[in-house]
């Protein structure tokens, strides 16, 4: 006599039509069969869901700093990514449902969600100002960390990361993803100039004379200011083994600091060491497509500078779709010709694929009319 009240191939077939199953007790081997159905594949597929919606203990939460703490240990080697969220922020529950997919896609990975504000030693400790920030382990140290809702960023740091080994692994493979910027920097325009602060206003004495013999001699260049961004000040003196800046580099080659590009001028061969100055016309066509999605906001999305570009930046972040930004604050030149060249007086601006979109209004427009992301992509 069977002890199933109806068809076990029904419930099969039942079982397989649901996409939001809530069981949560229910565990079977994935090759058994149910007793009445012939139907092996089908019995597996049905232990597949079950396990897909019940097998993850790799998505954990975290309410206290001793759960915190044992999480990072029973972990090991192994990957955590803790995401220090809050309840009333709506791209913290945007992160998780990333989260949630990442950790189908890690099994060796934990995933830890810990509300910021309900265990603030752990906040504090590790210097957690806003949310969503998600903060990576291995072997219990902190090996790296990423602030905002930036779910493809997340995605490519979790998948550079998720590997077994030790923490200096990790340290090898970020290393190798800074130099991977350093050279897309370097190469960023066809003379660059890592200073202190920016050509308009130089903030030392070399970074001073450096930019003032570059335009005696009419070379047309881009600069960096390396006072922005620690990683770069420091990833780059290694990089280039050149201890001091400023660093000036053509055609993603060091020339060298002050002292070299003084012997330069004086002997008449810094204007043939240096490209021919382009066009600023040909030079912002090359920036509005040095990538699909290109944002000219004041700052970066790492740290905006205004008002709007920080909303632009969030909308986009929670749109999923890569992107690049240039600062205009860093290039005087490239900010006043750039609102001659599209016609378009204000920033921030985003361009698609080297065609102008349009300002914060367009893109508020098009996330409201749910356009955003095929106009991101190119499709529309």
């Amino acid at each position: 006599m069977s002890h199933y009240p109806f068809s076990l191939s029904s419930l099969c077939s039942c079982f397989l039509s649901l996409n939001n199953m809530q069981m949560t007790s229910l565990f079977l081997p994935e090759a058994t069969r149910f007793p009445g159905c012939d139907d092996t594949v089908c019995c597996d597929q049905v232990c597949r869901k079950l396990h897909q919606k019940n097998n993850m203990a790799n998505l954990v939460e975290a309410t206290t700093q001793q759960q915190f703490e044992a999480f990072l240990a029973k972990a090991g080697k192994c990957l955590t990514v803790v995401h220090f969220q809050a309840a009333w922020a709506p791209q913290c529950g945007q992160m998780n449902e990333v989260m949630a997919e990442l950790a189908k896609e890690h099994a060796h990975t934990t995933f830890v969600k810990l509300e910021a504000e309900a265990v603030p030693e752990v906040s504090e400790k590790y210097e957690v100002a806003s949310v969503p920030t998600f903060i990576f382990f291995k072997g219990g140290e902190n090996v790296d960390r990423l602030d905002g809702a930036h779910a493809p960023e997340l995605t490519k740091k979790v998948q550079r990361l998720a590997v077994t080994g030790s923490p200096g692994e990790a340290a090898e493979s970020k290393t190798a993803e800074l130099n991977q910027r350093l050279k897309k920097l370097i190469n960023a325009a066809p003379c660059m100039l890592f200073m202190k602060g920016s050509p308009q206003e130089p903030r030392c004495g070399f970074s001073r004379q450096i930019v003032a013999l570059l335009k005696e001699h009419s070379i047309q260049f881009s600069s960096f200011d390396i006072l922005s961004d620690e990683d770069v000040r420091q990833g780059l003196k290694a990089y280039s083994n050149w201890p001091t800046y400023p660093q000036l580099y053509a055609n993603g080659e060091l020339v060298g600091g002050l002292d070299i590009v003084k012997e330069l001028a004086e002997s008449g061969e810094l204007e043939n060491t240096c490209p021919k100055a382009v066009t600023l016309e040909h030079r912002l066509k090359t920036l509005v497509n040095q990538s699909p999605v290109m944002l000219f906001m004041k700052g970066n999305k790492e740290a905006a500078k205004c008002g709007f570009s920080r909303q632009i930046v969030e909308i986009l972040n929670n749109s999923g779709v890569d992107y690049d930004t240039f600062d205009i604050l860093q290039d005087e030149e490239v900010r006043q010709g750039l609102k001659v060249y599209s016609t378009w007086p204000t920033y921030p601006q985003l361009y698609v694929k080297g065609e102008m979109i349009g300002g914060l209004d367009i893109v508020q427009e098009l996330k409201e009319s749910g356009d955003l992301v095929s106009v991101l992509k190119g499709e529309s």
